[in-house]
Parts: C-alpha cells; structure tokens; sequence
C-alpha cells in the first residue's frame, strides 16, 4: 500500500517537473504575490512566500479532499 502510494507520488512530481521545465511561464507568478516576503540586501538575501505557499495549501487540500472522495 505505501509502495504503490509512493510510486504514485514520484510519478506526479516528475510530471509537474516536466511540465514546469516545459512551461516556464506557468510558474513565473509564484512566489511574486502580494504578501511574500523579499528582503535583499548587498550580502544577505531573505525570501519567505509566506502567501505562496498559502495558496499552495489551500490548492492542495482542495484537490486531496476531491480524490478523497
């Protein structure tokens, strides 16, 4: 059961990366949205996609709840 569950969780991940490597602009508004955090300065730079990854969570638990069922 966790195999098969594994195994179709790397097929999905290497299809999205596909995908993405394929598409660029597809992803171009990730972690761009307002609400992520980007502090840059000359020696340091900071990034937390604080409203990224939200999106991304709510995305996701949408469609786990969708395949739940």
């Amino acid at each position: 059961m966790l195999g098969r569950w594994l195994i179709t969780v790397g097929v999905v991940l290497i299809v999205l990366g596909i995908i993405f490597n394929l598409t660029p602009w597809l992803v171009t508004w990730f972690g761009k949205l307002p609400g992520d955090i980007r502090i840059e300065n000359e020696r340091v730079r900071v990034y937390i996609p604080l409203t990224s990854m939200i999106l991304l969570s709510l995305l996701l638990t949408l469609l786990l709840n969708l395949l739940k069922r």
